[in-house]
Parts: structure tokens; C-alpha cells; sequence
């Protein structure tokens, strides 16, 4: 399983780092060698090549250029940028509002057809409830010191979990029995929020599946929160950033890991039993 959920954004960017290194070795050059045809310094060239600086469009034409192969540029070019669409920072995402945030998921949950999703410690967004995403959501404005969107944001993600009722859609939702039980605003939130699950639950389109916490001799550990749209990308929730992995031999590890967690949750009665459980603990 992966180590790290970064790995995929590091690995694509070292990627990039070897092609530039094998170019310039291919062509006889030293590091400083290059670093004088490319008009910088040693230095630049060592943390280009050593993945610690992600080059510019402009970097890599000079460098393929000074190693007498411009016509790889545009490839490597590509390659570079989508290596750093990978690691998307929330504080520079933030910074055009909560709503927009939620917003720019549209196009993505709509061409989607089957949505994957595992959260050990919340409940999925696509089954928030307004009074625990209104809570979830100011706690994230304070903490990252945002400007208060915190109303209109939480309208987005009502309107994009409607999406949950269009039919074309389906929805295989797991959770951690531990989500259940971490709090999210006030006890009558909470309340809420969990006998909408018992609700949502019961959609013709979702599979709610909850890991109990006594599971015996688990298969596979909790992990970080991930959702998978179709088969063919994952995004990694994490504090800093949002890692999208699209690399085949990164997603098939997410989807065997799925497949486990799912094995190991109950559902129906046995799942509203702990939901039920879970409430009743709020008294």
C-alpha cells in the first residue's frame, strides 16, 4: 500500500527530475557545464536535477536546448506540469472562497459514474448534513484563517450532494465507526447529522458501509481519507493539500485497498446499528 500519499506528486516530479539529467548526460555535460549554457548557476541545475526545485517551462526549453535536443521540450514541459497539478496546495486553492471550492468539483461529480469514498474520521461530504457541514466548515475558516464563507459554501455542498438522487450515478461510501463518534459541532448537529445517515443510507443508489472499531484482526489499517472517481483517478485528502493520483499502478493499490476496507464493514441493520449506537451515545 502507499506509504505516503504524497508519493505519487514526488515521484512524478522526480521523474521529470531524471529526464533532464539523462539528457544532460547523454550530451557529455557536467552539471556546471550546463548550468553556464543555461545562464544560471551550478546550484539551480543540482536542485532541478535533484527534484528540490520543480523547473520552469522556460528552464526545461533552455536545458534541452543546451543539450542539443529542443524538440524533447514540449514533452517534457507537459510532464512537468501535470506533475505539479498533482500537489495542489488548499491555501492557494482557498484563496478564490470556500463556495468556488466547492463549485469547481461540479464537472467532476457529474461525468463521474461510480464514487468511491473512505473516511476514517469524518463523514463523507456527499452525506453532511447542514448543521455538521456549517460546523465542519467553520472550524476549517478559523483554523486556516480564511475569510467567512462559511454560509455560502455550505449551499454549494447542499446543492452538489443532490447529486446523490440523479439517477446514472451510484455511490460506495465507507466509513470508520470512529467517524461516528468525533463530534462536529453541538450534540443536536451531531444528532443530526447522524439520523441523516440512517436516511441517506437507504438511497437506492448508496452502499453506506461502517467498519466496526472491534473488527477482529483487520486486513488493512485506517488510512488517510480518499475518494475514487470511476476507475481512473483518486484524490487524497490531507492538512496541507489535496493529492490527485492518477499514475494506474498507484490507483489499482487505492482500489485493492477499497476492496479490503469494504470486505471488513457491515451494512444494512448491522449498520444502522451502530449509527443508532453512535447517537444514543450523544445523550
Amino acid at each position: 500500500m502507499p506509504t505516503s500519499p504524497s508519493s505519487s506528486a514526488q515521484a512524478a516530479r522526480e521523474s521529470v527530475a531524471q529526464r533532464l539529467r539523462e539528457l544532460r548526460t547523454e550530451a557529455g555535460l557536467t552539471g556546471s557545464e550546463l548550468a553556464s549554457l543555461c545562464g544560471w548557476t551550478h546550484s539551480k541545475s543540482s536542485r532541478i536535477e535533484n527534484a528540490r526545485t520543480p523547473p520552469s517551462p522556460q528552464d526545461i526549453r533552455r536545458w534541452c536546448t543546451a543539450c542539443g535536443h529542443p524538440e524533447q521540450a514540449p514533452g517534457i514541459v507537459a510532464q512537468s506540469q501535470n506533475a505539479e497539478s498533482q500537489y495542489v496546495e488548499w491555501r492557494r486553492k482557498v484563496r478564490v472562497g470556500m463556495k468556488q471550492l466547492q463549485d469547481s468539483y461540479v464537472p467532476l461529480f457529474q461525468s463521474t459514474r461510480v464514487f468511491r469514498v473512505y473516511s476514517a474520521t469524518l463523514v463523507p461530504g456527499l452525506l453532511q448534513a447542514e448543521g455538521y457541514a456549517t460546523a465542519l466548515m467553520t472550524s476549517i475558516t478559523t483554523f486556516r484563517e480564511i475569510p467567512d464563507e462559511v454560509a455560502d459554501a455550505v449551499a454549494a455542498r447542499m446543492e452538489r450532494s443532490r447529486i446523490l438522487h440523479r439517477t446514472g450515478h451510484r455511490f460506495l461510501l465507507l466509513v470508520e465507526e470512529s467517524a461516528l463518534r468525533h463530534q462536529i459541532g453541538d450534540a443536536d448537529a451531531m444528532a443530526a447529522q447522524l439520523g441523516y445517515l440512517l436516511t441517506a443510507g437507504a438511497l437506492p443508489a448508496v452502499s453506506l458501509g461502517v467498519i466496526p472499531m472491534k473488527t477482529p484482526a483487520r486486513s488493512i489499517w485506517p488510512m488517510e481519507t480518499f475518494h475514487i472517481y470511476d476507475d481512473s483517478l483518486v484524490s487524497v485528502e490531507l492538512l496541507s493539500a489535496r493529492v490527485t493520483v492518477t499514475q494506474p499502478s498507484e490507483t489499482a493499490l487505492y482500489l485493492r485497498a477499497f476492496d479490503e476496507l469494504r470486505a471488513m464493514a457491515v451494512y444494512g441493520a448491522d449498520a444502522r446499528a451502530l449509527i443508532v449506537k453512535a447517537i444514543d451515545a450523544l445523550t
